[in-house]
């Protein structure tokens, strides 16, 4: 069986997938999304695709423009009428010479939009923003679209598989996003082929945290009950630290905080996240020298900030030696109240729900940020390059905490002879409604142990650190992966990859 923690995670990234589909409003495009035609309110002649023709996403992303930076301004008040109040900057290359482009957006209210300073048309279709420059935009241009916007971000919500996207809190907001679920809170080209570097400039109210990827510009505020490491004043009151991210008590700040956070490696818009509340927050490094910087959310019952924060700092130092040198700025974690039962590899600090935190959770997250994060997805028909990764990585770690054997624990998966789940669904395309499925997870694990076993270790882990390497910082599909491991392992894998990966059924082990 799964462990409780897959479990969790597919089910709730199966309602965010489903639910996405279903949110009114949203354009649903043909497989060729050049065939749709403009609004009549926006220019005509030669505009982007109004999708990227992901037909597991459907409508998702945008084409005509690569996006270089989002600088996104944003004003949360959580519980207000309207909690977002937010200027998003996006500056982009055009790859085509263009009258009009798309950014995806679902709900929320835009007021002005500005194209290089310049005033643009703009008009609402579906969860399309379809923006209409004053003057056509040519081809290798660097253009700057700053849309000003407000509303309440809606949370995706299903009755039987959970909640996610912008989730409220008893005390702020937790945003988890994938599949889709980025452009609910801000305008983007979404669809994780596009990375970009993000600017997070966050406004939040007297007494609350805001925390988000990358690392901040000041220190961070500590507002949940106490601020774990600093040194005391006389009278008990804890001293401020000097220059540098680290951790203020709210004391300190007297009305609204504003705090910037900047990403310098490039993310896929899913994965960022903004995260506002009552927090206790540690920073330092880990034994290996890499920033950490962890929250707790204190009224979380199983939350021990200490304990989490010495994790992430082992779990991350283990993943460099195995998988190469780690690839971002930093790295820690989040662990909010909030009323999910899944976790979400947010690039350099995953986020959690308030459920009771394994081990060999904070051990797939993270790995993820080799699988997932930092060598990114082409297309979602290659999920099992991210799950089936981490699932492995959780395996690995289960072993060197004293559990089961990696062999082991593939022996439990490969045993499971009438897992319909399992064998019925292959995960190198396991079609759009079941891409985090199980065999996703699991059976995407035991393709890496087969291989594993058919290459050796020598190989195996030769290959884990030149995929990560080769592709940092980029995008991938299952196809390179297995050019790349039939170059370092030197035999013919395509039949392999081929029963693991595209074929119904239980491979034979050879």
């Amino acid at each position: 069986m799964p462990n409780p923690r897959s479990a969790q995670r597919r089910a709730a990234a199966t309602a965010a997938l489903l639910a996405v589909a279903a949110l009114p409003g949203c354009r649903i495009v043909a497989d060729d999304p050049t065939t749709s035609e403009p609004p009549p309110e926006v220019a005509a002649g030669p505009g982007g695709q109004v999708s990227v023709g992901d037909p597991y996403t459907p409508g998702d992303g945008n084409g005509g423009y690569d996006v270089q930076h989002y600088k996104l301004t944003l004003n949360i008040t959580p519980g207000a009428a309207k909690e977002l109040d937010a200027t998003a900057e996006i500056t982009a290359k055009a790859t085509e010479r263009m009258n009009r482009f798309d950014l995806d957006l679902t709900g929320l209210d835009v007021s002005a939009v500005t194209v290089d300073g310049a005033p643009a048309r703009n008009v609402r279709d579906g969860s399309e923003l379809v923006i209409s420059p004053a003057k056509p935009l040519e081809k290798g241009a660097t253009f700057v679209t700053t849309v000003k916007y407000s509303g309440t971000p809606r949370a995706v919500r299903d009755p039987v598989l959970g909640t996610y996207g912008w989730v409220r809190t008893s005390d702020g907001v937790f945003v988890a996003c994938q599949p889709s679920g980025a452009h609910t809170w801000f305008p983007s080209n979404d669809h994780p082929s596009d990375k970009a570097t993000f600017e997070f400039v966050i406004t939040v109210p007297e007494g609350l945290t805001a925390l988000a990827n990358g690392e901040p510009t000041t220190p961070v505020t500590s507002s949940g009950g106490g601020t774990p490491g600093l040194p005391q004043q006389p009278g008990g009151e804890p001293t401020p630290p000097g220059d540098g991210p680290g951790v203020v008590p709210a004391g300190f700040r007297r009305g609204p905080t504003t705090t910037t956070w900047k990403v310098t490696d490039p993310m896929q818009t899913y994965l960022a996240t903004v995260d506002v509340g009552r927090f206790q927050v540690r920073t330092g490094k880990t034994p290996g020298g890499i920033p950490v910087i962890t929250a707790v959310d204190p009224t979380v019952p199983s939350a021990d900030l200490s304990a989490f924060h010495a994790l992430n700092a082992a779990v991350t130092d283990e993943w460099s030696k195995r998988f190469g040198p780690y690839p971002f700025t930093s790295t820690g974690g989040i662990i909010d109240n909030a009323s999910v039962g899944f976790a979400l590899e947010t690039q350099t600090r995953p986020v959690y729900g308030s459920f009771e935190l394994q081990q060999s959770i904070v051990a797939h997250e993270l790995a993820h940020q080799w699988f997932g994060d930092s060598v990114g997805l082409t297309r979602w028909q290659d999920i099992w390059l991210n799950e089936g990764f981490a699932t492995y990585a959780e395996w690995m770690w289960n072993e060197k905490a004293g559990g089961p054997t990696v062999q082991r624990q593939f022996e439990n998966v490969y045993g499971a002879v009438g897992a319909s789940e399992l064998w019925d669904v292959p995960p190198g395309n396991p079609g759009r409604t079941r891409m985090f499925d199980r065999s996703v997870y699991d059976r995407g694990a035991a393709t890496l142990h087969a291989l594993r076993l058919k290459i050796g270790d020598e190989a195996f882990f030769r290959l884990l650190r030149t995929w990560a390497q080769d592709h940092r910082h980029g995008s991938a599909t299952t196809a390179q992966f297995t050019a790349t491991a039939e170059k370092i392992s030197g035999k013919d894998l395509d039949g392999f990859f081929k029963s693991w990966l595209y074929e119904r059924g239980r491979p034979k082990l050879s």
